[in-house]
């Protein structure tokens, strides 16, 4: 598998906001952290070819948010994450939860489309990680749903493989990002929805992924 690597801190982004902002504090923090930092952003190849970047939405102290792995081609034309067809049926999924998606944060670890919507390199999601943990640092969530092995390798700096990650809690973040400064949490690792979309019999496993979830956040599980 490999020994994980090391995702280190960006020393020209400002450091991780280490106090729980009130909802309209933290929408205002990380508004201009993404006007400041994120959207000018030329530190890899990826900037190159972008028409948006894609810093995320959502409620701004969620109880839950979603990562995934980068923007697509919808994405990139609007600058809104998961709105694509594997962003509908992340919709259906948060609405499955009984929760809409006004309610949680979602984000990607990259901030720009890899061309032709590609997976990204390990060196384009370590160099874009620090915008994601100061994210994180802002929103605080009382847990993390990250979509996909991109997403669920690069945050628990792990190789292992999503099929053997996902089904269970994670302590976020991992033992080589203790020092950070990050906020405790629990992550739940899951398949992306494009994964679903070409492979709807895990569909199953995602949403006894989501339950599992679900109930941690106290929410009823609907009868299905």
């Amino acid at each position: 598998m490999g020994t994980p690597s090391f995702l280190p801190d960006d020393p020209d982004l400002p450091p991780l906001c280490q106090e729980e902002l009130p909802a309209s504090k933290a929408a205002d923090v990380l508004a201009q952290f993404n006007s400041d930092f994120v959207q000018g952003c030329t530190k890899c190849r990826l900037h190159e070819h972008r028409t948006h970047t894609v810093f995320g939405q959502g409620n701004p102290r969620p109880d839950l948010a979603f990562v995934g792995e980068g923007p697509g081609a919808d994405e990139d034309a609007q600058g809104v994450a998961f709105i694509g067809r594997a962003g509908q049926l992340l919709t259906r999924m948060i609405a499955a939860m009984t929760l809409t998606r006004d309610q949680v944060y979602i984000c990607n670890i990259v901030k720009c489309r890899p061309p032709g919507n590609r997976t990204p390199t390990e060196d384009e999601m370590q160099t874009c990680a620090p915008f994601l943990y100061r994210q994180l640092a802002v929103l605080r969530p009382k847990v993390i749903v990250a979509l996909g092995r991109p997403a669920t390798q690069t945050l628990l700096a792990s190789k292992m493989p999503i099929s053997k990650l996902r089904g269970q809690f994670h302590d976020f973040p991992p033992p080589v990002l203790a020092q950070a400064g990050l906020p405790a949490t629990k992550l739940m690792p899951t398949f992306h929805p494009a994964y679903l979309l070409r492979n709807p019999a895990a569909k199953t496993d995602a949403w006894d992924d989501l339950k599992q979830v679900m109930s941690f956040l106290g929410l009823k599980i609907p009868e299905r």
